[in-house]
This record gives C-alpha cells, structure tokens and sequence, in this order.
C-alpha cells in the first residue's frame, strides 16, 4: 500500500472509530483528514466508497497480525495470547455506537464486512483448535466447530453496548476475561500447566 495513502487510512479509520461518521458529508471527512478534495476524491468515489475502504482497512489491520507474527511451530495458546495482547492494541479505541451506525445507516456494507471478518476468524480459530490438539495442550475431545461457533459469539457479544456499556467495560478488560475462559476451558493439564506460567511470567 502506497505510504501516503496507508497514512490517510490510519487517520480516517482513527476518526472513524472513535467519533462515528453518520453525520458527515465526504466534504467534511476531507477537513478532518487535513487533504484537499482534489485529492480526497482521488481515493474515495463517494461516502459510502470511504465507509468500504476504511471496513477494508480494518479488516486487513487484524489480518497483518498473522503476517507480522511467525507462528509457524509456535505453541497454541501462546498464539493466542500474542493475538489477545495485539488485539488490545489496536482495537481498543472501537466506539461501540460505530456498530450501530453501521448496521443501521449502511446495511450492506456493515453485512459484507462483518461476514468477511467473521470468516477469516472462524477459520483462524479452528487452526488454532487443531494445532493445541496436535501439540497435546487441548483436549482431545473438544467440538471443533462447536468452540469455534461460542468464540464468535462472545465476540460479537462483546460490541454490544447494552450487555457491556464501554464506560464500565473497556474493550482490552472484556477480550483478555474472554481469552482466559477460553483457554482454561479448552486446555488440559499439561496446556493449562503452560499457560499458568505464562501468565506469571507477565505478572511479574
């Protein structure tokens, strides 16, 4: 991605997501990224085509986790705590109300988006399922598909301001409580022995 154009991305998704965009017009999301409409309108045909690209930059900001990180040989649930721990990172500015938006105003859009997510973290997740069985940390009798199904579901639960107001929970509080229950739900002894001393090491 072009440099000028991935840092005019990081600006509109920043503003995005912390401020919604319901109310502005392309016009105004041009002042707030500090370009001239000549050169907003070279990336963005119209609002709705800034609304896709900033769904698109988003996805792809969690999709670079798995590109910044070998995980090749890695043990499972240490996976999944470096992704809980970039996760906290990076999405922890979300506006829940940005979800309403969204599902409200721009239906299709928000739909394509939010199907696209939540496949590339289903699949994710059923690899990770495999590989903590194949390295012995999991439990062998665990439903795959089943495990995978409730992670997306508390997932998204998770964006719902009316089950978790985010001025009492904040998003790192909610997902690291979710990657916990997870964990010590799915790993056997020798996994949960694993994962005690990680979360020492870090405690220390």
């Amino acid at each position: 991605m072009e440099e000028n154009f991935k840092y005019i991305m990081e600006k509109a998704r920043d503003f995005s997501f912390t401020y919604g965009i319901r109310q502005m017009s392309l016009d105004e999301i041009c002042t707030r990224l500090s370009i001239s409409k000549s050169e907003c309108k070279k990336h963005f045909r119209n609002k709705s085509d800034f609304i896709e690209r900033v769904l698109e930059f988003e996805r792809n900001r969690f999709k670079s986790i798995f590109d910044e990180h070998d995980f090749e040989g890695v043990n499972a649930i240490d996976i999944l705590l470096t992704v809980s721990k970039e996760m906290a990172l990076r999405f922890k500015d979300i506006n829940p109300s940005l979800t309403f938006e969204l599902k409200k105003y721009y239906p299709v859009l928000y739909q394509h988006h939010f199907k696209a997510r939540q496949d590339f973290i289903f699949g994710k997740i059923k690899i990770n399922l495999n590989k903590g069985i194949s390295q012995g940390i999991y439990r062998e009798d665990l439903s795959i598909e089943l495990i995978a199904r409730l992670y997306i579901s508390r997932l998204n639960d998770m964006h719902n301001p009316d089950f978790f107001p985010p001025e009492e929970f904040s998003f790192q509080t909610l997902f690291d409580f979710m990657v916990d229950n997870l964990i010590r739900g799915i790993a056997n002894k020798k996994g949960l022995d694993h994962y005690t001393k990680q979360i020492d090491k870090h405690t220390k």
